[in-house]
């Protein structure tokens, strides 16, 4: 599973894998394909040097990437304490009646309420960057579009590729415009923030928008033979996310929201906006039908919706409320139904691959292994 991409960057398999846990993602590397860290959840700058130096160790001198949440605009002057005021008391309200309404436990006197989504702004990325480019990475993806201009032409003087993501061929053709290298075309069915365009359409409308730059396809990709197809559309490599939330060296600390992922079908998941305040695919919920339902105040914009749920989201997984228990995944959970290794995913997806080649050989009258 080779491509111009993946030979530049010196991987064995055009995989890219995004994470937020550091096995994971050295796991990836090491499987032969590209990990990729997820930075979001790093609010301290020595907490990220601690998983990238693991990471360093980790990875056996193979290439890993970093993802960062980046707004392409710079907001002078705004603090967290700044954009918690601006959260309607009526909103706090509802989270706590909600969660009352489900029995969930408060948390310990002084105990800190976990991780709160703070990677979208402006400074604590910036210092994330500033930690990133002391280590040789070799991929930058920012997930919230291009990042500012002359974070592009910092990475680019660390000779790092830059990666962003899009839900339109208008979205793609923005980030050509703003000098980044890589394109991922990331459909409808992908978990997390995703736009409305499904992947089949998506991504070969991508790769003309942007041609030559490399795309590559993500969103609803579990399978080799998906990768073939992604690769028969025009992507140089595929990105993916979800798949790996059930592998061994995922630290999901609860067991039964890995349960939950391990049981979910493909229709068991939800486009809503009640984790971040922009739309985001996730498990559907108790939780999700609260804040969807027209009756509510509904969600609140990025980045207040975020700071505003960030307890309680804290709450639900130390407790393990099941009915509201969720996380974001794509519409590939449905195949995600045991717990494997990192390296027994790639082989099952080598494989897969193999066999899907094999199979259009044959109908092209090429000939094939079997």
């Amino acid at each position: 599973m080779q491509t111009e991409l993946s030979r530049n960057l010196g991987v064995e398999h055009a995989i890219f894998g995004f994470t937020p846990f550091p096995a994971v993602a050295a796991a990836i590397s090491r499987a032969g394909g590209l990990g990729v860290l997820g930075a979001v959840r790093y609010t301290a700058p020595d907490e990220l040097a601690r998983d990238l130096d693991w990471i360093q160790e980790h990875v056996d001198g193979l290439p890993y990437g970093l993802d960062v949440v980046m707004p392409a605009k710079k907001v002078e002057g705004v603090t967290e304490a700044d954009v918690e005021a601006m959260i309607p008391e009526g909103h706090r309200q509802f989270v706590q009646d909600t969660l009352a309404e489900h029995g969930v436990p408060e948390l310990a006197e002084g105990e800190a309420s976990g991780w709160r989504i703070t990677g979208w702004m402006e400074q604590v990325a910036r210092d994330q960057l500033d930690v990133a480019f002391d280590y040789p990475i070799a991929l930058l993806a920012n997930a919230l579009g291009s990042p500012p201009a002359d974070v592009i032409a910092r990475a680019h003087a660390h000779d790092i590729l830059v990666a962003a993501l899009a839900g339109s061929a208008r979205h793609a053709r923005k980030h050509a415009e703003a000098g980044i290298d890589v394109v991922v075309a990331q459909g409808y069915e992908a978990g997390g923030h995703t736009g409305e365009i499904a992947s089949m359409v998506l991504t070969p409308e991508v790769v003309e928008a942007v041609a030559p730059l490399p795309v590559l396809a993500a969103g609803g990709i579990g399978g080799g033979e998906q990768i073939a197809a992604a690769l028969a559309l025009g992507a140089q490599g595929v990105w993916l996310g979800s798949l790996w939330l059930t592998t061994t060296e995922a630290d999901l600390h609860s067991p039964a929201l890995t349960r939950k992922l391990l049981a979910a079908g493909s229709g068991d998941t939800v486009r809503s906006r009640a984790l971040t305040g922009k739309p985001a695919r996730q498990l559907r919920t108790r939780w999700t039908d609260a804040w969807d339902d027209p009756r509510g105040p509904g969600p609140l914009p990025m980045p207040l919706q975020g700071l505003l749920v960030a307890e309680a989201v804290s709450r639900i997984q130390k407790y393990e409320v099941g009915e509201l228990l969720g996380t974001p995944v794509g519409q590939i959970v449905g195949r995600m139904n045991s717990e494997r290794s990192v390296q027994a995913v790639f082989d099952d997806l080598t494989r897969g691959f193999e066999k899907a080649v094999d199979r259009i050989n044959r109908i092209a009258g090429r000939g094939g292994q079997s």
